[in-house]
């Protein structure tokens, strides 16, 4: 919904395969968490300190892993996206994320982009380490964090239209 709004969008210029490609690769940000052990994966509750740089090791692992398991495809520009996307995801736009603590346009915007959707996804899912959260109350926690953790054109993006997060919602209740 993001990229294609973005698409949409007067103020911003993209072209129409680079937020395809966001969208194909989406799905892959967490390829790296195949190297975090299962017993952290499936903690419930905080990490420890330990724990979580176990954790924070899963967006440099997948960019690592994007980068052999696509490096016979042809087209660079999606590889190029899937790395980010995986690599820098939980960068955050006021630089205090990771792996590297970029912050605002540093950040590459399918990063950014997959950053609010991964957020709004865990907030209103149930976990394992906590319950799920109502989409309003998942809603009110991105806009508060517009300009600390999140690209403020995208939290605008989003707020603009969340009904049509709804309506995914709706359509894919057990995602």
């Amino acid at each position: 919904i993001l990229a294609k709004k973005l698409l949409a969008s007067q103020d911003v210029m993209f072209e129409k395969e680079f937020l395809d490609n966001v969208i194909k690769v989406a799905p892959m940000h967490d390829l790296g968490k195949v190297a975090v052990d299962d017993a952290v994966l499936r903690k419930p509750g905080k990490f420890t300190e330990e724990e979580y740089a176990m954790m924070k090791k899963h967006s440099k692992e997948g960019a690592k892993v994007l980068r052999k398991v696509l490096a016979e495809v042809d087209d660079t520009a999606m590889q190029e996206t899937a790395v980010n996307v995986a690599h820098f995801h939980h960068e955050r736009w006021d630089g205090k994320g990771y792996p590297k603590g970029l912050a605002g346009e540093e950040i590459p915007v399918e990063a950014r982009i997959m950053a609010l959707a991964d957020v709004f996804d865990a907030l209103v899912s149930k976990r394992c380490y906590k319950e799920q959260w109502t989409p309003e109350d998942a809603r009110k926690e991105i806009m508060d964090q517009s300009g600390k953790q999140f690209d403020p054109k995208l939290t605008a993006l989003f707020d603009e239209h969340f009904d049509e997060f709804l309506e995914v919602m709706r359509k894919y209740p057990d995602n």
